[in-house]
């Protein structure tokens, strides 16, 4: 995703004072975020262009048992199986993986899903957050945002992304429509990144181009699948919530 400090001075998006709305909730449902040009001339980026998909049918029952063998690492660089992340019967667990450490847009959904962890924790519900990068990666994030070590994995090679088939690729990463929806929350990205730092992207600089998604799971049935459209594109909390209010849990 190009950076504010990227865009051309003539070319970037105004952002919303401090005292503005943090959420996309508090944004009318017709809001349509605009970039004001050089002379003026303003470009409109419509809602009806961007698409969300929200899906589990495109993966097969299996998907979770084969989740579960992927090894992934804790943000402390100990190696764990996705199989012990939760309880396998009948655990309830949001699983969101991020793009990589070093993506601004990752440090704004990491600050929303640490607000929002003591809600998931009431509920019975376990908060796994992944990102790509090594470990020593994870603790930048971690150490500077803050967000809780016991809920933060490093997946380096991109074994779990490549599992779920989330997206991948430079006009993904960098043009899709859906990675608009960030303008409207220029508040609570500055926020985020107050004390970010570009040393938390990984050494192996392909993995800025992955996008992330958003996962929900009672024991080894996948009953929400949500693939990030674009940088940005993050799945809406509330949605998530209420999957997980659903589900009887224990």
């Amino acid at each position: 995703m190009a950076t504010l400090q990227s865009l051309p001075p003539s070319f970037r998006p105004s952002i919303p004072p401090q005292n503005s709305h943090a959420f996309p909730a508090a944004i009318p449902f017709n809001y349509s975020p605009k970039l004001i040009g050089s002379k003026g001339h303003s470009v409109t980026f419509r809602h009806s262009v961007i698409s969300t998909r929200v899906s589990n049918s495109q993966y097969s029952p299996q998907i979770a048992e084969t989740l579960g063998d992927v090894s992934i690492f804790t943000a402390s660089g100990e190696p764990v199986r996705f199989s012990d992340l939760w309880d396998q019967n009948q655990g309830v667990a949001v699983v969101a993986l991020l793009r990589h450490f070093g993506c601004p847009c990752c440090w704004e959904l990491a600050s929303a899903l640490k607000e929002s962890k003591a809600r998931f924790d009431s509920a019975g519900v376990k908060l796994i957050a992944v990102g790509i990068g090594t470990p020593n990666k994870a603790r930048i994030l971690a150490d500077r945002l803050p967000f809780p070590m016991d809920c933060l994995y490093a997946d380096p090679d991109r074994q779990a992304y490549n599992v779920l088939n989330l997206y991948y690729g430079f006009g993904r990463t960098f043009f899709n429509p859906a990675s608009t929806k960030v303008f409207s929350r220029f508040d609570a990205l500055q926020k985020a990144v107050k004390n970010y730092t570009i040393e938390a992207t990984p050494a192996d600089r392909s993995g800025v181009l992955q996008q992330g998604g958003m996962f929900v799971f009672r024991g080894k049935e996948l009953l929400y699948a949500r693939k990030d459209e674009g940088t940005g594109d993050h799945a809406p909390l509330d949605d998530v919530f209420d999957v997980c209010c659903k589900v009887p849990v224990a």
